[in-house]
């Protein structure tokens, strides 16, 4: 319904639809794990961002981003408890924080630095991602390039679909995070537990 709202530029059908999709998946991983663990904080925090995000003008922007910034450190806690990533990841996550943000610095204005500290915590999370399975992998990467897409916009590059682009990697990219995290372990803690088995690491 989100979709179809961002498709046909009905701003009500987003207003109804954009706020459940976290809140959504938070309630289905809490069917599953019994437990309010990181990845759950994650999709609260989201859940505000979303709603922040529905409203225009530079200070929602930034609301936005600060709450987005909740999600992938609550996402990054969780994901370092699960597992370590790959120092391939680690390098390439670098690399690709240096290069973004090299490349759109000068077209940023008054948001190059909340867009730096937030990057670096998107690239942090995409990266520690990779530790848990590569499910979550896949929606950390989807996750960071949805809000590149994001970051290329509020640096006056507007790619074609924009909106609709935006949001099919960012609900992809919730959906795979939280299918991925439900399907690993649970540690006394909610978080940590035994390694995952080679099929969980695959899933």
């Amino acid at each position: 319904m989100e979709l179809l709202g961002v498709v046909l530029d009905l701003p009500v059908l987003q207003w109804l639809a954009k706020p459940l999709l976290a809140p959504v998946l938070l309630a289905w991983l809490w069917t599953v794990r019994r437990r309010f663990d990181g990845v759950a904080v994650g999709l609260v925090f989201a859940t505000a961002g979303d709603v922040a995000l529905l409203m225009s003008g530079q200070t929602a922007f930034l609301a936005g981003m600060g709450f987005f910034l909740g999600t992938q450190i609550s996402f990054l806690v969780a994901f370092v408890r699960r597992g370590r990533p790959p120092l391939a990841a680690l390098l390439g996550y670098a690399a690709l924080w240096v290069t973004a943000n090299a490349l759109l610095w000068s077209a940023l204005g008054p948001l190059r630095l909340p867009i730096l500290g937030y990057s670096l915590a998107l690239c942090a999370m995409a990266a520690a991602a990779t530790g848990v399975s590569r499910r979550t992998a896949v929606g950390g990467a989807l996750f960071l390039f949805s809000d590149l897409v994001i970051g290329l916009g509020a640096a006056g590059t507007t790619l074609p679909g924009h909106h609709l682009l935006v949001m099919t990697t960012y609900i992809a990219a919730l959906l795979l995070i939280t299918t991925g995290w439900a399907a690993g372990p649970v540690g006394r803690d909610g978080t940590a537990g035994r390694p995952p088995s080679p099929a969980a690491a695959r899933a």
